[in-house]
C-alpha cells in the first residue's frame, strides 16, 4: 500500500515529483472569491446570509448571523463534565507556551550614531479566527486562534465559522470561544465569512483573519490582503507529516503516526524517512492492519497512504535531513536515537515532534504548541501561527540637531543619487540654513 522508494533509485525528476503536494488552489476560486467580496462590501449583511444559505443550507433570517448569549449557556450546559475540563487543560497548557512567545518580544531602545532608535510592539485593534465547519468540527482551532490573540493583547476578537443547516454552531466551538474569552460567533464561513469580518459586519472592522480553511477561504484572505484590509496568517493546504526514523523506532507508533495525518483527508501526505528498508516495511504492514482494525474512513485512508504518501530509504539518514529541510514539512517527527540532536540539524518546519512519545496528536490537541501551520512547503519561508501574528512591530527614532547634522551630507549624496535631491535632501538641509 505504501510506495517503498530506495533513495539510489531518486532522479531529480522523480525527487521533484515527490516534493510536489496536491495543489490547494483552483483556478476559478479567486474569480468566484472577488465576486463575493464585492457583493458582502456593497450589501452587507444580506449578501452573506444569501450566501450562507445558498452554501451551508441554512436559513438565519434577518440579525441571525451572531450567536445569541443562551447560545452559549445551553452549548455549556449540553458538553460533557470531563470533555469541558479536557478543554480547560489544554486552555491552560496552550495559555502558558504562548505566554512564553509574547515575554521574548520586548520593546528595545538603542542610541545609534547620535540617534535615539527603538521599536516597540502594539496589538492590532481587532481579530478573526476562522474555524472550519461542515464535515467536521474544530473547536480545538478555536483555542488556537484566540489564545494568541487574547495573549497579544487584542481588545476585539471573533470567531468565523459556518452553521449547520439548522443554523447552530456546533457547542464545544462555542464553549471553547466562551473559554478563550470571546463571545463573538459569526456565522458564516467561507468567502463570504472572511469578507464579513474584514468589513465588520461582526460589530468591528478585523485587520487580522488567522485560521485554517478551504481553498476559497484563503483566496479570500490573499485578496483582502491584498487590498490592505487585513493581514493574513499563511498559505494553507492539506494536512501533511513527514517521519524520520530510525532502527530504534517503533513501527506502529509511527503507522499510527501516518495514518492520523492520512485521516485528514485523501490528498493529505503523510511520508517515511528512515534507513531500514525492514521497518519501511513494517510500517507498510502495520498500515494497513491499522485500516482493517479501524475501518472508519477507510476509503479515505487508503487514499491518502496510496497515493499521495511514500517511504524512502537511505543509506545514510543525513540524506533524509536534506530531504526533509526541502520538502518544510507541516508537521516533522523525529524518531531516532538522538531526537534532540538531529533536530538541529532542521531549518524547515512548522513544528517539531521529538522522541518516540510525540504523535502529533499531542500537538493537535494538548502540549500547549499551535496546530494552525503552514502547510505545502510554505514552512520553508513562514511560521506557524503564534502571538506576533497579532503584532505590529512599530520603530521609532528621535535624532538631535547633530546627529542630524552628521546624517546631512550622506542624505545629500544618496537622495542625489535615488533623484530625490530636490526636497528629500532639502528636508534635512533646510534645518541647518539659518
Amino acid at each position: 500500500m505504501l510506495r517503498i522508494y530506495r533513495s539510489s533509485e531518486i532522479d531529480a525528476a522523480r525527487r521533484a515529483e515527490l516534493m510536489l503536494r496536491v495543489s490547494n488552489e483552483d483556478q476559478s476560486a479567486p474569480e468566484v472569491v472577488r465576486e463575493i467580496i464585492s457583493r458582502v462590501e456593497s450589501e452587507g449583511e444580506a449578501a452573506v446570509l444569501e450566501y450562507t444559505q445558498r452554501f451551508d443550507g441554512a436559513d438565519l433570517g434577518a440579525g441571525g448571523l451572531m450567536a445569541a448569549p443562551a447560545e452559549f449557556d445551553t452549548a455549556e450546559k449540553s458538553l460533557d463534565q470531563n470533555l469541558k475540563d479536557a478543554f480547560r487543560k489544554a486552555h491552560e497548557n496552550i495559555t502558558a507556551f504562548h505566554r512564553l512567545q509574547r515575554e521574548s518580544l520586548v520593546d528595545r531602545e538603542a542610541e545609534i550614531d547620535g540617534s535615539r532608535l527603538g521599536f516597540r510592539y502594539t496589538p492590532v485593534e481587532g481579530a478573526a479566527v476562522y474555524v472550519p465547519g461542515g464535515k467536521a468540527s474544530y473547536p480545538s482551532s478555536v483555542l488556537m486562534g484566540l489564545i494568541p490573540a487574547r495573549i497579544a493583547g487584542v481588545e476585539h476578537t471573533l470567531i468565523l465559522t459556518p452553521p449547520d443547516k439548522n443554523g447552530a454552531i456546533d457547542p464545544a466551538v462555542l464553549f471553547c470561544a466562551r473559554l478563550a474569552g470571546c463571545e463573538r460567533v459569526l456565522k458564516a464561513g467561507g468567502a463570504q465569512g472572511v469578507a464579513a469580518a474584514a468589513f465588520g459586519l461582526g460589530g468591528q472592522k478585523v485587520q487580522v483573519v488567522a485560521g485554517p480553511g478551504n481553498r476559497f477561504v484563503m483566496a479570500a484572505k490573499s485578496i483582502l490582503t491584498a487590498r490592505g484590509l487585513i493581514r493574513m496568517d499563511m498559505p494553507a493546504g492539506p494536512s501533511e507529516v513527514v517521519v524520520i526514523a530510525d532502527e530504534t523506532a517503533n513501527a506502529e507508533y509511527v503507522a499510527a503516526d501516518l495514518l492520523s495525518q492520512a485521516e485528514h483527508g485523501e490528498d493529505s501526505p503523510a511520508i517515511l524517512l528512515t534507513n531500514s528498508y525492514e521497518f519501511a516495511e513494517a510500517v507498510d504492514r502495520a498500515v494497513e492492519n491499522g485500516i482493517q482494525e479501524r475501518p472508519e474512513r477507510a476509503e479515505m485512508k487508503s487514499t491518502s497512504i496510496r497515493e499521495h504518501s511514500f517511504a524512502i530509504v537511505y543509506s545514510d539518514l543525513e540524506e533524509a535531513f536534506d530531504f526533509a529541510n526541502e520538502y518544510g514539512a507541516e508537521h516533522l517527527e523525529i524518531c531516532t536515537r538522538n531526537p534532540d540532536k538531529d533536530f538541529r540539524k532542521i531549518i524547515s518546519a512548522g513544528s517539531v515532534f521529538l522522541g518516540n512519545y510525540a504523535p502529533v496528536a499531542l500537538g493537535d490537541y494538548y502540549s500547549g504548541t499551535n496546530h494552525v501551520l503552514p502547510t505545502g512547503g510554505a514552512a520553508r519561508a513562514y511560521s506557524g501561527l503564534g502571538v506576533e501574528i497579532f503584532l505590529k512591530r512599530i520603530s521609532y527614532q528621535h535624532p538631535t540637531k547633530d546627529s542630524l547634522r552628521r546624517a546631512l551630507d550622506p542624505i545629500l549624496l544618496m537622495s542625489k543619487q535615488e533623484g530625490f535631491d530636490q526636497e528629500h535632501g532639502h528636508s534635512v538641509a533646510v534645518r541647518f540654513e539659518n
